[in-house]
């Protein structure tokens, strides 16, 4: 995911998550970013993604955004 991408996917999850929870989320994905950028980011990365952001999401944000993130880890397990 290019910088672009990854603005737009963090702008989208921040919209979703719980108030108060922003801070936290922002963490979670600049973390994930990074990794990206560095060529780290593993399988593992994204499994412990998932449970991490489920408990910072709105409960009716959750459906719209696991689509968005198994579309995304299916595009990287393709790479």
């Amino acid at each position: 995911m290019d910088k672009q991408g990854q603005e737009m996917f963090l702008n989208f999850i921040l919209q979703r998550v719980q108030e108060g929870k922003e801070d936290e989320a922002k963490a979670v994905l600049t973390e994930n970013f990074r990794k990206q950028n560095e060529g780290t980011f593993s399988q593992d990365d994204i499994q412990q993604f998932i449970p991490k952001m489920i408990s910072l999401l709105k409960p009716e944000k959750l459906e719209e955004v696991q689509a968005v993130v198994k579309q995304f880890s299916g595009d990287f397990g393709n790479k």
